[in-house]
């Protein structure tokens, strides 16, 4: 069984690399018996939506996870995927904006991934200048 905190860094580094915009982690497990943390990205497009939970659900399985349970479909703008310790929302930017759950959840701890996605856009820059030659 992974980790919370390798599982949701994973799942972030997984997020960036297929361009989810606004990544935000929230270390939940203090306030709530829900899970852990909880990501919110957006997608532009319901194609993205599908394309990041597709990648989630992969990241994990690698990671000998499973989903535990999915809500919502890319149409409704608002994709929920429970792994247990970690849930993820991929939403399109009119949902976010509407339900504003990093304000309902303002008392979860922010959980800084800026180093985190820098490690990973530089090994994702490193691995195709290799591919090139």
């Amino acid at each position: 069984m992974a980790e919370a905190k390798l599982l949701a860094e994973e799942i972030v580094k997984a997020l960036d690399s297929k361009r989810a915009k606004e990544i935000e982690v929230l270390r939940v497990g203090d306030i709530t018996i829900l899970a852990d943390y909880f990501i919110l990205c957006t997608a532009t497009s319901t194609t993205q939506i599908r394309t990041l939970a597709d990648l989630c659900e992969e990241t994990v399985e690698k990671l000998g996870e499973e989903l535990h349970h999915r809500e919502g479909e890319r149409e409704s703008g608002w994709v929920l995927l429970d792994f247990s310790t970690v849930v993820v929302h991929i939403f399109l930017p009119e949902q976010r904006e509407f339900y504003k759950l990093d304000r309902l959840w303002q008392d979860g701890e922010t959980v800084d991934i800026s180093g985190l996605l820098e490690d990973a856009r530089e090994q994702r820059k490193k691995e195709l200048e290799e591919n090139r030659f």
